[in-house]
C-alpha cells in the first residue's frame, strides 16, 4: 500500500518552482556529499553514520537537530518509496501532488541537491477543503511528516470528492466524534503550552524559532513531545495517553527516555518523563511509585454554552 507524506521543498516553499520545473523533490540540510551507496534500509544506521558528520559541520547545532535533520534526509532520500504520493505547498496556499517516480540522485551546488524524481499531477489541493486534523498534521513543523493515516482523505479529495469532517480507519473506534477530540489532544496541548503546569518550566524543543519537538522520532517510535527545561539542564519526554492509562505506558516512556538520553542529552543534561492522561488506576500509581523520574498528569476536558 503506497505511503503519503507532506513534504517542503525549501524553506516557506522557496524552491517550489524550481522543483515544479524540473519533476524533482529535495532536501539539504548542509551534508555536501553524494549519498549514492550511503543509503542503509534503516534510518537508525544512516543517523548513527550521519549526525557525526552533520555536527561537525554544524557544530553550534544540538544532537537534537542534528538527529532530526539526518531522519528527515534518509526519509526524502530512502525511505520514500517509488509509487508513495507527496504533498507540497506551493507557497499560495494550495498542496501540488506528485507521485515518486525514481531513486535518489545527487546534484552538487543546487538547492535541494539530494533529490528524488517525480511526475506531477494536474491536481491542486486547498488547504481549506481539508478536514481540520488534515489540516494539522501537514501544517506541522519540519522539512517531511508522514500522512498515510489520512489516505482515504487524500484520495478522496484528489479524486475531486468532498472530504469527510470525520474519519476513522480503525473498526475497534465506536464512537468517531469522540475519537476526532481525542486526537486534538495533542495539538491542543502544543497551542496551549505556555499556559500548563509544564509550560512554566518547560519549553516545547525549537530550532531557529520553530517547535520541532512534536512526535519526534526515536528507535522505538515517536515521542510525543519533547521539552527542554527553561534553564537547558532537563529534557523531559511527555507521553499523551487519551483516556485511561496502564501500567504498560511507564514502560514505554522509560524507552523514550533511554533513547533521549543515550543519543540526544547533552553531557551533564537530565532526563525526566510525563505522562498525561484522563484516567490512572492503581496499577500505574504503583509502578510510578518506583519511578521517581517520571510523572502524572491527568487533563480535564470543559464544554460550556452561554446564552448571548
Amino acid at each position: 500500500m503506497k505511503s503519503y507524506y507532506r513534504v517542503m521543498l525549501g524553506k516557506k516553499s522557496l524552491h517550489a518552482a524550481e522543483c515544479l520545473a524540473g519533476n524533482f523533490i529535495g532536501a539539504d540540510f548542509g551534508i555536501a556529499e553524494d549519498l549514492t551507496g550511503k543509503l542503509p534500509d534503516e534510518w537508525r544506521t544512516f543517523n548513527r553514520n550521519y549526525i557525526p558528520v552533520y555536527l561537525d559541520k554544524h557544530p553550534e547545532k544540538s544532537k537534537i537537530t542534528a538527529g532530526l535533520s539526518c531522519g528527515f534526509l534518509w526519509t526524502v532520500s530512502r525511505g520514500i518509496a517509488r509509487g508513495d504520493v507527496v504533498l507540497c505547498p506551493d507557497g499560495s496556499g494550495s498542496y501540488r501532488v506528485a507521485e515518486v517516480t525514481g531513486d535518489y540522485y545527487y546534484v552538487p551546488d543546487q538547492p535541494l541537491p539530494h533529490r528524488r524524481p517525480v511526475q506531477w499531477s494536474a491536481a491542486t489541493l486547498d488547504r481549506a477543503a481539508m478536514s481540520e486534523a488534515l489540516r494539522n498534521s501537514t501544517g506541522s513543523i519540519g522539512t517531511l511528516c508522514n500522512i498515510s493515516r489520512y489516505r482515504e482523505e487524500i484520495e478522496k479529495l484528489i479524486g475531486g470528492l468532498s472530504a469527510p469532517k470525520i474519519i476513522v480507519t480503525d473498526e475497534t473506534v465506536e464512537d468517531a466524534s469522540a475519537f476526532a477530540m481525542e486526537k486534538h489532544l495533542e495539538d491542543f496541548l502544543v497551542q496551549n503550552w505556555t499556559q500548563t503546569e509544564l509550560g512554566k518550566e518547560y519549553d516545547i524543543y525549537e530550532e531557529d524559532g520553530e517547535r520541532v519537538g512534536q512526535q519526534y522520532a526515536t528507535d522505538t517510535g515517536p515521542l510525543d513531545i519533547l521539552a527542554v527545561s527553561k534553564d537547558k539542564k532537563r529534557l523531559l519526554v511527555v507521553e499523551l495517553k487519551k483516556g485511561r492509562a496502564s501500567d504498560a505506558v511507564v514502560g514505554q516512556v522509560l524507552r523514550y527516555m533511554g533513547y533521549v538520553k543515550e543519543e540526544l542529552a547533552e553531557d551533564g543534561q537530565e532526563v525526566c518523563g510525563a505522562i498525561i492522561a484522563l484516567e490512572d488506576d492503581q496499577r500505574i500509581r504503583r509502578a510510578l511509585v518506583m519511578v521517581p523520574s517520571v510523572v502524572f498528569y491527568r487533563y480535564q476536558i470543559s464544554f460550556k454554552l452561554v446564552k448571548a
